[in-house]
C-alpha cells in the first residue's frame, strides 16, 4: 500500500492493438491487449473477466462466507478501493461490510487519499472508521521519518515501519470492529514483490505468509486477513477502476517510497514479465504449489504464536515488532 501505480501503467494493456481488431468474446471493437494471452477484449467484456476473477479467487480459496462481517482496509488507491467495490458490489445483501480508512500520517498523499476514501464510501453507503497513527502510537509516520534520518543507528526502511504499524492498526480494529474477516487490496504484483523479497532474505516464516490468507496459523488475537485481489495484475486493476468509474487517488507516490527494498524486486519482476509474458503468473502458480510443501517442514512446524506482553497482539516472539518499533522511537 506504498504507492499507487502510474495512470499509464494502465495504458500499456492498450498498446499494439489496431483500430480493426476485434474483442475474443464478441465482435465490438477490443480496447485492452493481455500479452500473455495474448487475448484482447472490449471494455465489456474485460470488465467481465476481472469480476469473474474476483468472485473465482473467493470461492477457491473460501475467503468470503455468507454472514461474515467484512472489514475491508481502504487507503484511498485504486487497489483497495476495487476491493471495496467488489467486496460491495457481490456481497452487500450477505455480509454486513465496514470500510477501515488508516492515517499515517504523511501530509500531502494519504490525506489526499483518504478524501478520495471517504467520498466513495458515502456515494456506495458503506460505513467506515478512520484512526490515525498520531493518537494510536503518537507518532505519525512523518515524524517517525525524522527521527529516523537523525538516528545514528540506521534503522532501515520508513516502509518497515509504516506496514508494521498498519497491520497492528488493522489487526487492533478489525477485532474492536466484531469481523470474521479482514479484507485488503493486495494485487498479485504485489504478492510476487513480497514472495520473492522474503525467498532472497531466506525468511521463511514471511515466506509463507504470502497468499490469498495471510499467515498460516490460526490464533485468537488474530482477525484472518485475506485477498480477493491477489491473482490480478496492478495495471488490470488500473484499467477495471477507470473503466467502471472508481474514483482514487493516482497523485504522487508516498514520499518514503525511493527508501522501499521493495522497488528492486518491483522492476525485476516487471522486467521478466515484459520480455516473457506470463511470467507473474508461473510464478504465482509455482508458489501455491510449493506452499503446501513448505508447510509440513520441521522449521515451520516448531513455530508457535503468542500473546504480546505489552499490547496482547500476535507475535512469534515476548514483544510484537510494533512495540519493539514503537520502543525503539521513544528512545530516540
Amino acid at each position: 500500500m506504498g504507492c499507487e501505480a502510474k495512470p499509464e501503467a494502465a495504458g500499456t494493456l492498450k498498446q499494439g492493438l489496431k483500430k480493426h481488431d476485434k474483442c475474443l468474446k464478441c465482435s465490438g471493437q477490443a480496447k485492452v491487449l493481455l500479452p500473455y494471452g495474448p487475448q484482447k477484449f472490449c471494455e465489456k467484456h474485460f470488465v467481465e473477466l476481472i469480476e469473474k476473477r474476483f468472485r473465482k479467487t473467493v470461492r477457491r480459496y473460501s475467503l468470503i462466507k455468507r454472514n461474515e462481517k467484512l472489514v475491508v482496509a481502504v487507503s484511498g488507491g485504486k487497489d483497495s478501493l476495487t476491493a471495496l467495490y467488489l467486496t460491495n458490489k457481490f456481497f452487500r445483501n450477505s455480509n454486513k461490510i465496514v470500510a477501515l480508512l488508516i492515517d499515517e500520517g504523511i501530509k500531502g498523499y494519504r490525506d489526499k487519499a483518504l478524501k478520495l476514501a471517504v467520498k466513495n464510501c458515502r456515494a456506495w453507503e458503506i460505513p467506515y472508521k478512520l484512526v490515525k497513527f498520531k493518537d494510536e502510537f503518537g507518532f505519525t509516520m512523518s515524524t517517525i521519518y525524522k527521527k529516523m534520518k537523525k538516528s545514528v543507528i540506521n534503522l532501515g526502511s520508513p516502509c518497515a515501519f509504516c506496514g508494521t504499524l498498519r497491520r497492528t492498526v488493522m489487526n487492533r480494529y478489525a477485532k474492536r470492529l466484531h469481523a470474521d474477516k479482514l479484507i485488503t487490496g493486495h494485487n498479485l504484483d504485489d504478492e510476487l514483490q513480497s514472495i520473492l523479497m522474503n525467498a532472497c532474505d531466506n525468511d521463511l516464516a514471511r515466506f509463507l505468509r504470502c497468499g490469498p490468507i495471510s499467515g498460516v496459523k490460526s490464533f485468537e488475537q488474530f482477525v484472518q486477513r485475506v485477498k480477493p485481489l491477489c491473482e490480478i495484475p496492478e495495471n488490470e486493476i488500473m484499467l477495471y477502476a477507470d473503466f467502471v468509474g472508481i474514483e482514487h487517488y493516482s497523485g504522487y507516490c508516498c514520499p518514503f517510497r525511493s527508501e522501499a527494498k521493495r522497488n528492486a524486486y518491483r522492476r525485476i519482476i516487471n522486467s521478466l514479465e515484459e520480455q516473457y509474458p506470463g511470467t507473474k503468473f508461473s510464478l504465482w502458480n509455482f508458489y501455491m504449489q510449493i506452499k503446501p510443501i513448505l508447510l509440513k517442514s520441521k522449521g515451520f512446524a516448531e513455530l508457535t504464536l503468542n500473546e504480546c506482553s505489552r499490547c496482547s497482539e500476535p507475535t512469534a516472539s515476548k514483544l510484537c515488532d510494533t512495540c519493539r518499533k514503537l520502543a525503539l522511537l521513544r528512545k530516540l
